[in-house]
């Protein structure tokens, strides 16, 4: 080391002397972390744009799996020409190589044309634009009321834990969270609907409305009256999973300690909860809040179809037992669309909540 070198190494060294110029100087703790932070949304973005091609490619093959003959099933059983079925064939595409078929579907589909349905002959994105808004009355209906009442009562079994009510709602929540939600439909069918012995069934068995063609405020109230039993099967089996979520983050908050420093600053017990427990344990509980959300969108199937529920799960049950391969195509499409968006969606705004994810 020469003696040029040591009043460089000392200007260095002082802490209080200005920051290196340039490209490449520091901007700060904000500037690092809103780099970090864009970077990792742009991977999400990239991962569920790579997702999306996937279900593009899997929603293809997939359906063409099925052992049937979807243009002899348009047929309905009658007895048709060879060149008849050449013909529909060569209509709907289906005499094409399969690569070309695949082809001209991601390029359609990239544009929202996902091609003509075999069943209805009507461009499929209108069979699923008319199917929709049933779909977003039930689900999101149940969704708003099983996510509120999974909330609250896992809060209080949480924050009361042990209690009578706590092993009450937790042993209720685990029964209902393991029984399939299209065999719990057909049991309140069986009793609210049918009725059992004497006792009249008190709800429809099933549609949207009477088709009594009633407007106005009669047409909300036999709405209402037709949501009741799929709404109350959709929230039996959602709200359990929230409780549950929400009972076992609260439970490991609880333990902390600050909490215990909120007390012993004479904080009453229930503002210690509401404002201190509750948002920290709410993180996994926001997760399971998104990846819920997508499947507003996707529907319950199984639900809708027991139901008779005029939405997109009811279609895509439908479109299924033809095979109506551009609808199913089309629908399952949506509904991964939906799941994927959603869980993206969360992905990006969990860093706001959580700073130790994504910097």
């Amino acid at each position: 080391m020469t003696a040029d070198s040591t009043p460089a190494l000392v200007q260095n060294a002082d802490t209080d002397g200005p920051a290196p110029a340039g490209p490449s100087a520091d901007r700060g703790p904000r500037a690092r972390n809103t780099k970090a932070y864009l970077q990792y949304v742009a991977a999400k973005i990239a991962g569920a744009a790579v997702s999306l091609f996937a279900v593009l490619v899997t929603s293809f093959f997939l359906f063409r799996l099925i052992p049937s003959d979807p243009v002899k099933q348009m047929t309905g059983g009658r007895p048709v020409s060879a060149e008849q079925l050449q013909s529909l064939r060569r209509q709907f595409g289906l005499d094409q190589p399969m690569w070309q078929q695949f082809t001209s579907y991601v390029g359609d589909a990239l544009t929202g044309d996902f091609g003509l349905s075999f069943q209805f002959h009507a461009p499929v994105i209108d069979k699923i634009t008319e199917a929709l808004p049933a779909t977003l009355l039930l689900t999101g209906t149940s969704y708003v009321l099983y996510t509120a009442l999974g909330i609250w009562l896992g809060t209080r079994t949480a924050w009361r834990n042990g209690s009578l009510s706590d092993r009450f709602n937790t042993a209720f929540a685990l029964t209902l969270y393991s029984v399939p939600a299209f065999w719990l439909g057909l049991l309140l069918i069986i009793v609210f609907a049918v009725g059992i012995g004497p006792i009249p069934g008190l709800f429809p068995t099933g549609g949207l409305d009477s088709g009594t063609g009633e407007t106005g405020f009669a047409h909300v109230l036999d709405v209402a009256h037709h949501l009741v039993l799929p709404v109350v099967t959709l929230v039996s089996v959602g709200y359990a999973q929230t409780l549950l979520v929400m009972r076992s983050s609260l439970l490991d908050e609880m333990g902390s300690d600050y909490l215990t420093t909120a007390r012993a600053k004479g904080l009453r017990d229930d503002v210690v909860r509401r404002k201190h427990a509750v948002p920290n344990a709410m993180l996994p509980t926001f997760t399971l809040m998104f990846v819920n959300l997508g499947h507003v969108v996707a529907g319950q199937i199984l639900v809708e179809t027991v139901f008779s529920w005029p939405g997109l799960g009811g279609l895509f049950y439908e479109a299924l037992s033809v095979p109506d391969l551009p609808l199913v195509q089309g629908l399952f499409f949506v509904f991964a669309t939906a799941v994927i968006l959603a869980n993206t969606l969360a992905d990006v705004l969990y860093p706001l909540l959580d700073p130790r994810v994504g910097r």
